[in-house]
């Protein structure tokens, strides 16, 4: 066996060990990189880029079907499924070299493509080394959570790790999950002409604000999509060439292929944990705010930390153990500034608190704005109407931001910046967003929040009318 020392070894080759990594290789530091998979890890291969090049697919399919409010006619679109999916793979294969071994050892880093396991509080062994480390980085991430619904195993079922080697196009895909990940699928294969049911245990999208995800289901629903909430899949079964699932409400629903998208488990149980005195929780490694387990000199980061499950999130923390691993700086990761969403047309975005946990924190002091897109002169043009945008504020400074609208996703950063640099409404009004763009929706109702002050109030308007009189 080999003997290694290193000053930072890492387990798991995703987004965030990946950041680890060549943070801290290109700053000085000597790093092992341990990944017995594919590099780039869920995001790359089963996550965020093969999802967004199948609903960019799904949305160029519907382009097509709207044609005619721009006064365009086309035929109804043919859709090669497989054709989609190469697509898919393109996008994948193309962002891949960013992420590849070839990279990281260019970088400086040692990549050992086999999985490590704790045999002590700072020593990792895989099947052919045994590497001493001096801070240790686990990055491992999630996997898909089935859970134990009766004769799930008996039936042919997809996970987000598997459906992208699919190329004949489902009938009818049943998706079990009302999260992110299963609405995502249901609208972007409902475009591609499959039939679709979702099955939510509780309410669809549940994470976000309850108006906005209304809004958004409403539009799924009108596009076709089965969406059944409040009830959740107790078993399945094969139905001749097809599959059934029941509910605890007694309805069966029948279908081709069977997505299970009900969550995700962190990938800890082949670590060893207990031989390096680290504590699990539910969720995930049991870490404090500067991400360290009950052994200090590791650090647990990304889904494996068991909190929020996104890729910006795993790269946030690791920004925050580079500091601390490669140049000893203390650093504290905070969650109030974290944006997530759903990639959805319209997409659905949020940050900060929502409306009810702001009324619960700060009473009577909050004070909620909004404004919807019909307001707004581009969404207008591009008619992209359907949303709205709201912001929670107190003290004169937002807390927590909602949007459901077009490119919610990329308009939800601006208030990220506000809620992380703890910046004021005043500040955020006196941007100026270039005309007619959807980033005046973000100017705008930053401009709302000064509305009763300034244009519904009878001192100000009383004292214009005095300077009005003085002025030569």
């Amino acid at each position: 066996m080999k003997h290694i020392k290193t000053d930072i070894v890492i387990l798991g080759a995703g987004s965030g060990g990946l950041s680890v990594a060549a943070g801290a290789a290109q700053m000085g530091a000597d790093v092992t990189l341990l990944e017995p998979a594919e590099m780039g890890g869920d995001c790359l291969n089963f996550g965020c880029v093969p999802s967004k090049a199948l609903i960019a697919a799904a949305s160029v399919a519907h382009t097509a079907f709207r044609s005619e409010t721009f006064g365009v006619t086309t035929g109804v679109p043919q859709v090669d499924y497989a054709a989609a999916m190469d697509h898919v793979k393109r996008a994948r294969d193309t962002i891949a070299p960013h992420d590849s071994q070839e990279r990281f050892e260019g970088l400086g880093v040692r990549v050992i493509r086999e999985a490590g396991r704790f045999v002590s509080e700072d020593e990792i062994e895989t099947d052919t080394c045994r590497i001493k480390a001096r801070r240790i980085v686990i990055a491992t991430g999630s996997r898909p959570l089935v859970p134990p619904i009766d004769g799930i195993e008996d039936v042919p079922y997809l996970t987000n790790e598997s459906l992208w080697d699919l190329r004949e196009r489902p009938d009818h895909l049943l998706i079990i999950g009302g999260g992110p990940i299963g609405i995502e699928m249901a609208q972007a294969h409902r475009r591609l002409g499959c039939a679709v049911t979702v099955i939510a245990g509780a309410r669809a999208l549940p994470k976000d604000e309850p108006e906005f995800s209304a809004l958004l289901l409403d539009r799924l629903r009108n596009e076709g999509i089965e969406i059944v909430e409040g009830t959740n899949a107790t078993a399945t079964a094969r139905d001749g060439d097809g599959i059934v699932v029941e509910t605890g409400d007694g309805r069966r629903f029948a279908g081709s292929h069977l997505l299970v998208a009900v969550g995700r488990k962190a990938n800890t149980e082949a670590l060893d944990l207990d031989k390096a005195g680290i504590k699990t929780t539910k969720t995930g490694v049991e870490v404090d705010d500067r991400l360290r387990t009950a052994n200090r000199r590791v650090y647990a980061i990304g889904d494996a930390a068991g909190g929020l499950q996104f890729t910006h999130v795993a790269n946030y923390h690791a920004g925050i153990v580079v500091r601390q691993a490669a140049l000893g700086v203390p650093a504290k990761a905070k969650t109030d500034h974290l944006p997530w969403t759903t990639y959805t047309r319209p997409e659905l975005a949020h940050v900060g608190l929502t409306e009810l946990q702001a009324r619960e924190k700060h009473g009577e002091k909050l004070r909620i704005v909004r404004l919807d897109y019909d307001q707004n002169d581009r969404a207008v043009t591009e008619a992209e109407t359907t949303g709205m945008i709201k912001v929670m504020v107190a003290r004169g400074r937002p807390v927590g931001a909602s949007i459901v609208g077009a490119q919610a996703g990329d308009l939800i950063a601006l208030w990220s910046l506000a809620i992380a640099n703890n910046l004021k409404m005043s500040q955020i009004s006196s941007m100026v967003a270039p005309y007619p763009t959807l980033a005046e929706i973000n100017k705008r109702v930053a401009g709302a929040y000064f509305t009763p002050t300034l244009f519904e109030n009878d001192t100000v308007k009383g004292l214009v009318r005095l300077v009005q009189r003085w002025l030569p």
